[in-house]
């Protein structure tokens, strides 16, 4: 006969006794909730699991979930936001470059080329998110329940690819202002496209070249159409969930915190994965190591050169950060410099 320790038993108890009383304390809900590009493994390993799993667990079942990717549901991303406020649904997640063109906030927290790496992008997000929650809340009528972030987002060239001078002439599939104005300052096409519409492009030359992920990418398919991968990151892909206010006002404190609890943990989990997967998207896409997602492609890893990381310091200095605080305008660009730019050491200027 197994025996257990006092102890663990009274743990054990306490957890089943106090998930039960949560449920009858908390009233039942349930939320209709559209997730982000669904192809992704961060979709399908840490989003979808959260709301579907962890959140009516949390709650002691008295919150249920419904979950779809916006690619499931024939959307492309941008009108996410536009939909939730009109109460299609309750809660929506998309990236936030999708968004720029509406609003040149939406760029704020991940400038193309401001961010140097996934942990100063991280905190860029962190400084920056209290002025996207009352953006949100003031203009949107949404709640911002939390942001996150995919990881490096990288060329993926269909032909010989060296570095940012051969952007020039170059078609470039982009998200969000930001990145456009990035391959602009190097004399390549910015274009905006639907992301089930790339590879078909990459592979019918269409595109010459496409911005993502580097797992991303590969799950994509992107490697039938591309040849070349280029490691230099250009931004990070950041991304938030939204409640329609009205609904997030409907729920009770108790299953605002319960949302919102799980939520921070999300954060923390498509942090590390987003570490994790940089190396394994290049393993994927090129062979060149153990690819655990599938059958590993032969893309061509082209190195980043020193040059190009002065490059692209100056392609946000001298058209990128210009641009965007041009959009923007003064009291956001003074929320950027106070918030982000302490971060990264840079100050935008509003106007110019």
């Amino acid at each position: 006969m197994t025996t257990f320790p006092i102890r663990t038993l009274l743990a054990a108890s306490c957890l089943v006794f106090s998930g039960a009383a949560l449920a009858q304390a908390m009233p039942k809900a349930t939320l209709n909730v559209v997730g982000n590009l669904g192809i992704t493994t961060q979709s399908k390993e840490l989003e979808a699991p959260m709301w579907t799993q962890g959140i009516p667990a949390a709650s002691g079942g008295a919150i249920t979930v419904t979950f779809k990717p916006w690619n499931e549901m024939g959307l492309k991303g941008g009108e996410v936001i536009k939909l939730l406020r009109q109460g299609l649904f309750d809660v929506g997640t998309t990236v936030l470059g999708f968004l720029a063109g509406e609003a040149a906030i939406n760029d704020a927290l991940d400038l193309a080329g401001v961010s140097t790496s996934i942990d100063m992008a991280q905190d860029a997000i962190k400084a920056f998110r209290p002025h996207l929650d009352e953006y949100y809340a003031k203009n949107q009528q949404v709640k911002v329940i939390g942001v996150t972030s995919y990881g490096d987002q990288v060329f993926f060239c269909r032909k010989e690819f060296n570095g940012l001078a051969d952007l020039k002439g170059r078609k470039v599939r982009v998200s969000g202002s930001s990145q456009a104005d990035f391959v602009e300052y190097f004399g390549g096409s910015g274009i905006n496209m639907p992301f089930g519409d790339v590879q078909q492009a990459l592979q019918n030359g269409v595109l010459d070249c496409a911005i993502t992920g580097i797992l991303g990418g590969y799950k994509a398919k992107w490697y039938e159409g591309a040849t070349h991968l280029y490691r230099l990151p250009i931004n990070f892909a950041a991304s938030f969930s939204a409640a329609n206010m009205k609904s997030w006002n409907k729920l009770s404190p108790a299953a605002q915190k319960v949302i919102t609890d799980q939520y921070q943990k999300l954060e923390k989990d498509v942090y590390a994965q987003n570490v994790r997967e940089n190396e394994i998207g290049i393993a994927c896409n090129t062979g060149k190591g153990n690819c655990p997602e599938g059958p590993a492609a032969s893309m061509v890893l082209v190195d980043v050169k020193p040059a190009d990381l002065e490059l692209r310091r100056k392609a946000l200095l001298e058209r990128v950060l210009p641009r965007w605080a041009a959009r923007c305008g003064e009291a956001c660009v003074k929320n950027w410099n106070d918030s982000v730019g302490k971060v990264v050491d840079l100050k935008a200027v509003a106007g110019k």
